[in-house]
């Protein structure tokens, strides 16, 4: 009987040292990671005169955030976990997740036209254009902004009724932001809402996305980070028509990498929003060594930085290109590179993940700095972190 404590505390005594054990190797493997961080994002800042950066790397083993520099020249404080970035166009695929959504719930279908979900234009060009096409940049060459003269939702409308396709829905794929913003205002119509009251409920909150914003409160202003252009000059994001489905969000780098987990599938979420992230996977179009999701973009895994740089190009994002359908569409994958990159006046961000690897990459900046640097730093990090053999 006299034994008995002693056992117990032999027995406590080896719990507490595999702990400590277990605690020194996630320290070790943090390091590590936070080596190759440092040494892809410190002379990427130099360089391109970045104020602050959030950088999180997300393994199996869990997600690390890094941060570097400042979120405000002008009052010196410092990026921390709690920093809102504006993430630009990374903000359309959570417009594509609620569009998957809304299809998973029954409310829609991606092959509908849009004028079957929005009667006022119908007898217009959106006739032949199906939710899909406006989720790949394919309905027929829409611009890249809503134009100036555009201020409102009648004058947005109207501008769609008027719309001619410069080419036929499907053969040329051309970024823009009123394709994406027009997916977003129907799957928030189909889903009888508004379009940020459904996404705070339906992704942000079922996600655990706590620190993502579309709307900054005032209670949390204090933690949004302050801008820089290219040369320099303090901005923030004015919003304009669609801005909430385009490019309105802020986050934090460690709620995107929950994103990215969630679409990894290492972060399970109910079914029908499990089903809806990896529906926006399926792959429409091939443009070059670019495979075009419903947002996202992919290519095929290990890739080459040039493929990547290319296909994250000026001429990719600012001219037609011809698009090759797939048909019938591409399922999701794992063995692929997936990545989108975000820009406003004042911010820069990148996200990438490798599902079959469970490895991902969110690089959040208060400056809007060159893409193929976010890329270039981005392919970096990925590939030296991948050391498994491929089967």
């Amino acid at each position: 009987m006299h034994f008995r404590p002693l056992v117990f505390l032999l027995a406590a005594l080896a719990s507490v040292c595999v702990a400590v054990e277990d605690g020194n190797a996630a320290d070790e493997r943090r390091s590590a990671i936070k080596d190759v961080v440092d040494e892809a994002v410190r002379p990427m800042m130099r360089q391109h005169g970045i104020p602050g950066m959030a950088v999180a790397v997300v393994t199996r083993d869990g997600s690390h955030v890094f941060n570097y520099g400042v979120a405000s020249r002008e009052s010196g404080k410092p990026v921390t976990d709690e920093t809102l970035f504006e993430i630009g166009s990374v903000s359309k695929t959570f417009t594509a997740t609620l569009a998957a959504y809304a299809q998973a719930s029954g409310r829609l279908s991606l092959s509908d036209s849009a004028s079957k979900h929005l009667p006022a234009l119908n007898g217009s060009a959106f006739d032949k254009v199906s939710l899909v096409a406006l989720g790949t940049h394919t309905p027929g060459g829409l611009p890249l902004q809503v134009p100036d003269a555009v201020t409102n939702t009648d004058e947005l409308i109207a501008y769609f009724r008027t719309w001619k396709p410069a080419y036929a829905p499907g053969t040329q794929r051309t970024y823009a932001n009123p394709s994406i913003g027009l997916l977003g205002m129907i799957a928030a119509g189909s889903m009888d809402g508004d379009f940020e009251s459904l996404m705070e409920d339906k992704v942000f909150r079922a996600l655990g996305l706590n620190r993502t914003r579309i709307t900054v409160p005032n209670s949390d202003l204090a933690n949004y980070a302050r801008g820089y252009t290219k040369a320099g000059e303090p901005t923030r994001m004015k919003p304009g028509v669609l801005w909430r489905e385009a490019y309105g969000i802020k986050s934090t780098a460690g709620d995107l990498a929950r994103f990215v987990a969630a679409n990894m599938g290492t972060l399970v979420a109910d079914r029908t929003l499990q089903r809806a992230i990896m529906d926006t996977h399926t792959g429409y179009f091939r443009i070059g060594a670019m495979t075009q999701d419903l947002i996202w973009e992919q290519y095929a895994y290990p890739v080459d930085r040039a493929d990547l740089l290319a296909g994250n190009s000026p001429k990719i994002s600012l001219e037609a290109n011809p698009a090759t359908r797939i048909d019938p569409p591409q399922p999701p994958r794992t063995r692929v590179w997936i990545n989108k990159t975000g820009s406003t006046g004042g911010f820069g961000a990148y996200v990438a993940y490798i599902p079959d690897r469970e490895l991902g990459i969110v690089l959040l900046a208060n400056k809007n700095y060159p893409i193929d640097a976010r890329v270039t730093a981005a392919h970096q990090v990925l590939t030296r972190l991948d050391v498994r053999p491929m089967h």
